[in-house]
């Protein structure tokens, strides 16, 4: 039998085209943002930004993967892949970073391993 937490990051969440919202959301889950949110976005799991979503403030995930445009911190403990139609004004924490061709992406950029944050810490402490 699986663990409730194994099973809880198996859900996918979507705010989807037309959708804004203001504040926090937090999850165990993947995200997938089509729409757009003003706050911060806190996941165990995997987000995935569409072609028309956006963020406005701070990402904390396990892997991400954006195309549409993002401005604000990110901290992703294992992938960050910029798409080639991407736009990320901010700062990046990451282990790992991919960009294609055509991806923008202005700001700071920290690979070093010492600054990167354990995502299921800070989600921990983010949602007391």
């Amino acid at each position: 039998m699986a663990k409730t937490s194994e099973m809880e990051n198996k859900t996918i969440n979507l705010i989807g085209i037309g959708t804004t919202i203001e504040g926090n959301v937090t999850s165990n889950g993947d995200i997938r943002v089509d729409g757009s949110l003003k706050g911060t976005l806190n996941t165990k799991g995997k987000v995935i930004i569409g072609d028309s979503g956006k963020i406005n403030g701070e990402v904390h995930c396990k892997n991400f993967e954006l195309e549409g445009s993002v401005d604000g911190k990110v901290f992703v403990s294992e992938l960050l892949s910029l798409r080639s139609r991407s736009k990320l004004t901010g700062e990046i924490t990451t282990n790992k970073l991919a960009i294609e061709p055509g991806a923008l992406f202005t700001g700071k950029c920290d690979m070093s391993g010492s600054n990167n944050l354990n995502v299921e810490k800070q989600t921990e402490s983010k949602g007391k």
